[in-house]
């Protein structure tokens, strides 16, 4: 018989932060809403429900561990749970099964199951490099998961509403005898909700919830970059039970630029290629700017490729604190495939005059 910490997936040391991101992962998977009709989906709900009650209470799962034969099954078709603990007293244990269902077979208040937050939703974006400089502001389209347009997400046909439970009165819980103790298990007609859908939404078959494309309309900020994510809050799936709607992310997918590359938050370089007398005896050359004019920039006599001349703030705009980036100019020394007569002739004079053997200081 699997352990409560199986059933959720856990190590028996986990944190209770662990034990609740597990149980909130299974609760979200094999909710009733998500699974209507799904037998086992509901048992399997029912269980990983009644394990977190216990694990999430330090004295009971304390308890649970010093004596480590207590387990909690579901019957066949999501039947009442059968709850062994040996002949150890838990105290209350019509509170047992509280937390999502549970409020104790002699509390009064209705067991509704707690409100969940909708599910996150992330929708791509892509954008050319120079969008990416710019910004712009645009509608992006999300299938999401909402509240029936119909019925408004209560599941019931319009006109009508849900009505109480009359097997559970609208606890949304039942009590099961088990021996000496009466456990509290959630209500199998109304599946712990309290109340019943007499006639069902026909839009939605009851769930509440549609699946529709929305757009929503997104400001990309200048100088996002390939991988950014931006947050729509509240834009996500519908919650569960009243729960507040998930959040939606934009993640923008940047296309590359044929001559800017991008370096660190927000500096771009570039290629400059520039001739042999040029780099050695030094001069000015013109650099493409990202944003459509040219720059001047002073190429130090005696450079080398692979030589970095910054343009200060001519980069990408900066996401955090304003202002730009730089622009690195990163020299590329282009050499004549085909020399002239005469070109020849100076180089052949030039290399004579400067006997130069750059490759004697290399190995020697």
């Amino acid at each position: 018989m699997p352990s409560l910490y199986d059933t959720l997936g856990v190590a028996k040391n986990a944190s209770q932060d662990d034990i609740k991101k597990a149980y909130r992962k299974l609760a979200r998977q094999y909710h009733p809403d998500r699974n209507p009709g799904d037998v086992a989906a509901e048992a399997k709900f029912k269980e990983v429900q009644s394990a977190y009650d216990v694990l999430s209470d330090p004295d009971k799962r304390k308890q649970y561990d010093a004596f480590g034969n207590g387990r909690v099954t579901a019957g066949p078709g999501g039947a009442p749970f059968n709850v062994d603990f040996g002949n150890i007293d838990f105290g209350d244990l019509g509170d047992l099964f509280g937390g999502l269902f549970g409020r104790g077979a002699r509390g009064g208040t209705r067991g509704r199951p707690a409100a969940q937050k909708g599910a996150d939703v992330e929708a791509v974006l892509n954008l050319s490099f120079e969008d990416s400089l710019r910004g712009l502001q645009t509608q992006i389209p999300v299938e999401l998961e909402t509240a029936c347009s119909k019925c408004g997400g209560t599941g019931a046909q319009p006109g009508t509403a849900p009505v109480i439970c009359p097997e559970c009165n609208g606890r949304g819980v039942r009590a099961e005898s088990q021996g000496l103790f009466a456990l509290s298990t959630p209500c199998p007609r109304c599946r712990g909700n309290g109340t019943v859908i007499e006639k069902p939404c026909d839009q939605c078959n009851g769930t509440g919830r549609e699946r529709r494309t929305k757009r929503y309309t997104v400001s990309i900020p200048a100088g996002v970059k390939d991988g950014t994510r931006i947050r729509l809050k509240g834009k996500g799936e519908a919650g569960f039970g009243g729960g507040p709607a998930g959040d939606l992310y934009v993640v923008t997918r940047v296309a590359p630029s044929h001559l800017y590359e991008r370096r660190g938050e927000a500096d771009l370089v570039v290629d400059v290629p520039v001739t042999y007398a040029e780099a050695a005896l030094g001069s000015s050359v013109e650099v493409p700017s990202p944003y459509g004019d040219r720059l001047s920039i002073r190429v130090p006599a005696g450079s080398e490729t692979g030589k970095l001349l910054k343009l200060k703030s001519h980069g990408a705009p900066k996401l955090k604190g304003g202002g730009k980036g730089d622009l690195l100019a990163r020299l590329r020394v282009t050499v004549p495939k085909k020399l002239t007569k005469k070109q020849r002739e100076l180089l052949e004079e030039y290399a004579k005059a400067t006997g130069e053997a750059p490759r004697e200081e290399v190995f020697s």
